[in-house]
């Protein structure tokens, strides 16, 4: 029995790579010091580099600028209240220090100024706005801060070609710990977070099975059987146990190729710019650090010359060396002797090489001693882990940013767990002083590509309310009350309130350490509901649309039918309702499975009177679209059969239909397009960006120098 029991222990030991009955805070420390080929580390550097360097101009916002920081009138979300953009020319020169800063990084050139620059750049302009804050943004400045102290230049580097002492030598340990680790939590709390009954049901993420990505699956699968089976629960599955599977061996080529299945059809899927690539790029991290001398030393000489791939690598003063140099394992200490880039300089080459595989020998004997540096380096590696695993589940202290789902918006790790529509955002203002009471358009004084997110967090309606009471203060109106009307719906429920449309949002009290006092509930009772939506939307034909309300007790909705809508109606589920038609209108009362049409072009009012919440429906028709369509279709008929007799067509019609001609055309086009094709536009849209985004940079930095100088 003791010898089976020793058995597996050492399976164990040999699994994990270490012994299991040693994990004192020495032995950790000794561990995560070992020395490591800094090859993968190196190639995770210039990959997650360039991927930064593409992604600047686009999703981190370099391309709008001045749209998004060059107007003073406009409103802003930082994190902290004491942040404010930069004027505008002064923001370019931001956006490009962060460039430089990435560049920089991928090359490994002035690496820590780099990485400092980076980080500095980055996280300003993350903390500046949260209403675009998500979990990708934020893995990003995270691992631009763990770049900050790793020795990712320590391998195909220009520091590496200029200062010998650090030119392909070891990292420890802990660099590649980190790194893992991070991705580790990046899957497995999302896949935790995915334990969330809507996204176990399949109501979290719906009709996905649409995209032609899914299409080998329509083979044995119906649509909703792909949405809850592969989207949902697939999902769920491979957050949960990737992590662990990559960590392994055994396992690793298996989660590779499913973590690569599932990140590229995400890149397909979903406009979230790098991230797929960079988390496709963190996957061969958790293979052997020596991989890429593995493979590139099958490359022909030429490459050889500009990447010495096959050198000797060098001691590293950061790492912990428990045995002669001679005697490391050969994968971390390839025995070819460094080689020189230019004929010219092989002697001067081969005797500092000498010189220093000498100094890095004696190095050896004293850096096998743990010292100070070595457990704080252990103290901050464990302070970090346990903010990681801590800060996603930090609502229960933070309760003040958590609207309807637990966890902070954009560093929880719930991707993808929540699907959010909006039906209605109404901005009420009242006029303490002469009691008038008027409207306010959402979403003013906010940049024209600014999202709705302020309207679904407490803080951020805050600080819009507060920036609307500066902005009424220009209009005469100094002491107004505001109040928000913001209709919702979480993973396909009802259309409901989110906040308490009788609360003073200027006067209300927030903070980030107790729940907004004017959050309305969640009507999670009505959660069953979903399924008679379903059935309700099938039996609806293409032409009508369903909208799903609920409302509490007391309250009203105050709704504006289209004029082209001319085909709307009401119908009760649950509650009693009473409909009033302004403008002299009639006034019904109506119970469940009543119904009411209501007049085009009209405000209407539907009043809860029941004492529980009610539930109704709009069905709509835009009988406007489905005359031009007919008209359309007769129109593209007269076409075809090359008849010119168009007159019982108006000017306007006849623009509406070439309109929608060229939308066709267009849409034929991009799917007649080859991978040749759709590269190449992918190129010219990047170019674009990229070229417009600097241009307007260094006109940036010409005016500043400009002024300085007749200043000056």
């Amino acid at each position: 029995m003791a010898q089976l029991k020793s058995t597996w222990k050492e399976k164990i030991s040999i699994a994990l790579g270490f012994n299991l009955t040693d994990l004192s805070f020495e032995s950790i420390t000794r561990l995560l010091h070992e020395p490591r080929d800094s090859a993968s580390l190196a190639i995770w550097r210039v990959v997650f580099g360039l991927l930064i360097i593409i992604d600047i101009p686009q999703e981190r916002g370099m391309a709008s600028i001045s749209r998004r920081w060059g107007d003073p009138q406009q409103c802003h979300f930082p994190l902290f209240y004491f942040l404010s953009p930069l004027p505008v020319d002064w923001m370019y020169v931001i956006y490009l220090l962060m460039f430089l800063g990435a560049l920089g990084l991928t090359i490994g050139f002035l690496y820590r100024l780099s990485c400092l620059t980076f980080v500095l750049t980055y996280w300003y302009i993350f903390l500046l706005d949260k209403s675009v804050w998500n979990n990708h943004s934020y893995l990003y400045g995270l691992i631009g801060l763990q770049f900050l102290f790793i020795d990712a230049n320590c391998c195909w580097s220009v520091d590496g070609l200029l200062k010998h002492s650090i030119r392909n030598s070891h990292v420890p340990l802990w660099n590649y710990a980190l790194v893992r680790f991070q991705i580790f939590i990046v899957y497995f709390v999302a896949g935790l977070k995915k334990l969330d009954k809507d996204w176990v049901s399949g109501y979290s993420m719906g009709n996905l099975a649409d995209n032609w990505i899914f299409d080998p699956f329509r083979l044995l699968l119906t649509n909703e059987q792909i949405d809850l089976y592969v989207v949902h629960l697939g999902g769920l599955l491979l957050d949960l146990f990737i992590g662990f599977f990559l960590y392994f061996d055994k396992t690793r080529l298996f989660a590779a190729f499913f973590c690569a299945s599932f990140h590229t059809m995400n890149s397909q899927m979903f406009q979230i710019g790098m991230f797929p690539y960079v988390m496709l790029a963190t996957i061969p991290l958790f293979c052997y650090a020596d991989w890429p001398r593995r493979v590139f030393k099958h490359f022909p000489d030429a490459f050889k010359i500009a990447l010495p791939l096959d050198t000797q690598l060098q001691t590293n003063k950061h790492c912990l060396y428990q045995q002669p140099i001679n005697s490391l394992d050969l994968c971390q200490q390839p025995v070819n002797e460094i080689r020189p880039l230019k004929g010219k300089l092989k002697g001067k080459s081969t005797r500092r090489s000498q010189r220093g595989a000498s100094n890095a020998k004696r190095k050896v004997a004293t850096e096998n001693e743990i010292c100070v540096r070595h457990k704080v380096v252990i103290v901050c590696l464990l302070a970090y882990s346990v903010t990681q695993v801590l800060l996603p589940y930090s609502h229960f202290v933070t309760k003040g940013y958590n609207n309807w789902t637990d966890g902070l918006y954009g560093y929880s790790w719930d991707m993808m767990v929540h699907s959010w529509s909006s039906q209605h955002i109404k901005i009420t203002y009242v006029d303490n002083t002469t009691g008038q009471v008027g409207y306010i358009t959402p979403g003013v004084h906010l940049w024209d590509g600014a999202s709705e997110r302020w309207s679904a967090h407490g803080d951020m309606l805050k600080q819009y309310a507060m920036c609307l009471v500066n902005r009424l203060k220009d209009h005469n109106i100094r002491h107004p009350q505001l109040y928000f009307d913001v209709w919702r719906s979480l993973n396909g429920r009802f259309q409901q309130r989110m906040w308490n449309p009788k609360v003073d949002i200027v006067a209300a009290d927030w903070s980030p350490l107790s729940q907004s006092s004017y959050l309305m509930p969640l009507l999670s009772e009505l959660s069953p509901w979903r399924t008679k939506f379903d059935e309700i939307q099938d039996a609806l034909d293409n032409q009508t649309t369903v909208v799903f309300v609920a409302d509490f007790p007391g309250l009203y909705l105050e709704n504006f039918v289209d004029p082209n809508l001319g085909n709307t109606s009401i119908q009760v589920l649950k509650g009693t309702v009473a409909v009033e038609i302004a403008d002299g209108g009639k006034n019904v009362t109506l119970q469940e499975g009543d119904s009411i049409q209501v007049p085009p072009g009209r405000f209407h009012i539907v009043r809860t009177i029941s004492d529980t919440p009610s539930c109704y429906m709009y069905l709509t028709v835009n009988t406007t679209d489905v005359a031009i369509r007919k008209k359309f279709n007769s129109y593209k008929e007269i076409r075809n059969h090359n008849r010119s007799n168009l007159s019982e067509f108006s000017s306007e019609e006849l623009k509406i239909f070439n309109d929608l001609l060229e939308d066709e055309k267009f849409i034929e086009e991009y799917k007649s397009m080859t991978v040749l094709d759709r590269f190449q536009d992918f190129y010219a849209r990047k170019w674009s960006l990229f070229s417009s985004s600097f241009n307007s940079a260094f006109q940036a930095v010409y005016n500043i120098a400009a002024s300085t100088t007749l200043y000056v």
